[in-house]
């Protein structure tokens, strides 16, 4: 028993007629007769009543061919299946990210992913940092855009953009009509942080320690929006990634942003994937795009 007589069978109950079905099947009449024959032998039963006007199929046969029809269903989806791997860009593809990177890079980059990959489709999980890389060792992610430095055990790594960080303070503040300040003068200053397990929390500890800064006692914010409207009630200043304060973000009444001189405090961004994933051609053009993209975004 092979495919191709179980698709002789489905022919010849679609077009009831041993001629017109070994026309559809490219083959000669006698080809498909006997290939039949033979399947009937193997299987012990008559499939198909001979001799009349029309083709029918015997009471055997047309149960065998609803499972036929089944199998070569299946062997079709097996056909995609290959088909999508061999041709990568015609996908999902499970991109994660973490929470404050993702609501504020994607309006600027996925029209230009759309645009350079039509087939590809994006599936994002939002997930901490932590979790992102335990679902893309566990294979549940195929890549995720982290923050650098990450451990990179059995990871390859593609550097995408520097994303500047912008002081938030409250309007009533006294930085607040200043158009740009230093990063020394963060020194012994107070600055309200996200809580445990947002890689944004850690990079703004590491300005902390660079600049003289410290965190504010008896506060950690649960999310980014948490922190900007926490800052814009006057509790404090902080520091927020240059994406999260760009248009679709509505800008929020009460909170001025003030830009570093120089070399700003910064947060580096890398696209990161399994070192032996079959789609690491793919993905580094993703991180192409996504770089490029990503540098236009916060121009």
């Amino acid at each position: 028993m092979n495919l191709r007589d179980l698709q002789y069978l489905s022919a010849l109950a679609e077009h009831r007629h041993f001629a017109r079905a070994a026309e559809a099947c490219f083959v000669s009449q006698p080809t498909l007769s006997t290939q039949l024959k033979k399947l009937e032998d193997e299987l012990g039963v008559v499939l198909v009543e001979r001799g009349g006007r029309q083709v029918l199929l015997t009471e055997a046969g047309e149960a065998v061919l609803a499972r036929a029809r089944a199998v070569l269903e299946g062997a079709e989806d097996i056909r995609r299946i290959a088909h999508n791997f061999s041709n990568p860009e015609a996908r999902t593809l499970r991109l994660g990210i973490f929470p404050t990177l993702g609501p504020y890079l994607m309006p600027h980059v996925l029209p230009g992913l759309r645009q350079r990959f039509p087939k590809l489709k994006i599936l994002l999980v939002e997930e901490k940092t932590a979790v992102l890389l335990e679902r893309l060792h566990a294979g549940k992610l195929d890549a995720a855009i982290v923050a650098q430095p990450v451990a990179l055990d059995g990871l390859e790594a593609a550097p995408l953009f520097e994303e500047p960080f912008v002081l938030a303070v409250p309007a009533a503040h006294s930085l607040a009509s200043r158009k740009s300040v230093a990063s020394p003068e963060l020194a012994g200053r107070e600055l309200l942080l996200l809580e445990e397990g947002h890689c944004l929390r850690d990079q703004a500890l590491d300005v902390c320690h660079l600049t003289g800064a410290r965190e504010r006692d008896g506060f950690r914010a649960s999310s980014l929006e948490t922190l900007r409207y926490m800052v814009a009630g006057g509790a404090g200043i902080t520091l927020l990634p240059v994406l999260a304060t760009r248009p679709p973000v509505a800008p929020t009444e009460g909170l001025n942003l003030i830009p570093f001189r120089g070399e700003p405090p910064h947060r580096t961004l890398a696209l990161l994937w399994r070192s032996g994933s079959p789609l690491g051609s793919l993905l580094r053009e993703v991180a192409a795009r996504l770089g490029t993209l990503g540098k236009e975004a916060i121009k």
